[in-house]
């Protein structure tokens, strides 16, 4: 299998392998590949017509996302290839970023139980939302949430402007610019990745589909989110950055783009927490519908 690494230019091809399928999770978005493509190595190659993706996680290990647009006749093929594969380039895992369907069918075609290793990968479980919940924010669930909000639109002179009207693109851009230079410490590395990615899709933004809105306080961003729908009942935010020095600008911008642009989906998925203990409480605190669960999947015989 010869790999090549995932570029703008491959759009078409994985739209035709990604949406016959309805994912509950982030991972199985061409636009969140495109997004960690250098930071995870992302590389794909098609085998017995379906889709291969290889890539790193953030931990550098390597592993496969799971096969798209195979034929049931060809799926044992397909897996013991790459089993092949992950032995002979020393990958450390076979699997990750499985969904429980996906393992169920693993288990269904090896007889050896002792060779499968299965874990939980909770640290990369996506946060699941009633988008009417998170338009709402009614109840005491969100007391804390609708006093943020309101803080937020009865203290700022504020405007919402879509990303892909006039010049607010190139705000964005600047914006995430000053974003990653006042909060590099936390992981340079990582977040200079996202960077790249997110002025990457900006750039494209219509040619991604994505949805956006930038809030302007006193002509001057204070906050931005990109997402986009993946199908009928989900939505996924894939960027949400603000100026914390504007009170209030995280629930503003939470509430105001699923209500501005998402109302029409049953479920918003907020995406991973990655085990920042801040991120996940914070996730939590939106009340999730449910935990879209992740699995790392291993075959050691």
């Amino acid at each position: 299998m010869d790999f090549k690494k995932i570029e703008l230019k491959d759009r078409d091809l994985f739209y035709k392998y990604i949406y016959p399928y309805n994912f509950m999770n982030c991972e199985y978005s061409f636009v969140t590949l495109l997004i960690w493509k250098d930071a995870c190595d992302i590389e794909y190659t098609v085998y017995k017509d379906a889709l291969i993706i290889k890539k790193r996680d953030f931990q550098g290990k390597y592993s496969f996302m799971q096969p798209l647009g195979y034929s049931e006749e060809n799926f044992k093929e397909i897996v013991d290839k790459l089993i092949e594969y992950k032995k002979e380039n020393g990958m450390d895992y076979l699997f990750e970023d499985v969904d429980e369907k996906f393992i169920k069918k693993i288990k269904n075609i090896y007889e050896n139980p002792e060779c499968l290793c299965v874990k939980e990968d909770r640290d990369n479980f996506d946060y699941l939302y009633e988008s009417e919940k998170l338009i709402k924010l009614s109840g005491k669930n969100f007391h804390n949430k609708k006093n943020h909000y309101n803080s937020f639109i009865n203290e700022y002179d504020y405007e919402v402007k879509n990303i892909d009207e006039g010049k607010v693109s190139f705000d964005v851009i600047e914006a995430a610019e000053k974003w990653y230079e006042e909060n590099k410490n936390k992981d340079k590395h990582l977040l200079y990745y996202e960077l790249s990615g997110i002025k990457e899709i900006v750039r494209n933004f219509n040619y991604l589909n994505l949805q956006g809105i930038a809030v302007y306080v006193d002509d001057t961003i204070a906050g931005f989110t990109i997402g986009e729908k993946l199908n009928d009942d989900l939505a996924v935010i894939h960027i949400e950055k603000g100026d914390v020095n504007y009170r209030g600008i995280y629930s503003f911008i939470n509430k105001t783009f699923v209500d501005r642009c998402f109302k029409d989906v049953k479920i918003i998925n907020r995406e991973q927490d990655l085990g920042v203990e801040g991120l996940r409480n914070a996730k939590m605190s939106y009340q999730p519908l449910k935990l879209e669960k992740k699995f790392i999947f291993n075959y050691k015989c």
